[in-house]
């Protein structure tokens, strides 16, 4: 059992930790543009171009967060939400798209998504979503 001092030892370990990102999109321009607007405010940001790299690390690491591109070579963000629906304890996703067509955002939410953008992003409601669905939030700025 632990004692009262580790406990409180923990909790401090665990609350300082950075919350990681996982940022997937094919578009190095998005890609940089994410880590700009994350990293200054405290967050890890995991840059991958593709779904399969992504899904390999998520089993070696779980990020926090998944910050999502739908359409994109090799696996799109269909196919990532597909596999990460059949993991128990998948992190919740943010989906961006630069290309909304009727049906997406139903689409992934039935998948498991939480949350839906279309490009280019507004700051504020992206960081607002990202602060609601980590466990140790960051203010939205």
């Amino acid at each position: 059992m632990l004692s009262l001092v580790e406990v409180t030892k923990l909790s401090d370990l665990m609350s300082t930790a950075p919350i990681v990102v996982a940022v997937l999109d094919d578009e190095a321009n998005m890609r940089v543009a994410l880590s700009r607007l994350l990293g200054p405010r405290g967050y890890e940001v995991v840059l991958f171009e593709n779904g399969p790299t992504l899904l390999e690390a998520c089993r070696a690491k779980r990020p926090d967060c998944i910050i999502l591109d739908l359409h994109m070579p090799k696996m799109n963000g269909f196919g990532v939400l597909e596999h990460l629906a059949e993991q128990p304890d998948a992190p919740p996703v943010i989906v961006i798209t630069g290309h909304d067509q009727a049906g997406n955002a139903e689409r992934v939410t039935r998948l498991g998504a939480r949350a839906y953008f279309i490009k280019p992003v507004d700051k504020k409601p992206l960081l607002e979503a990202l602060a609601l669905l980590t466990t140790r939030t960051r203010p939205a700025d």
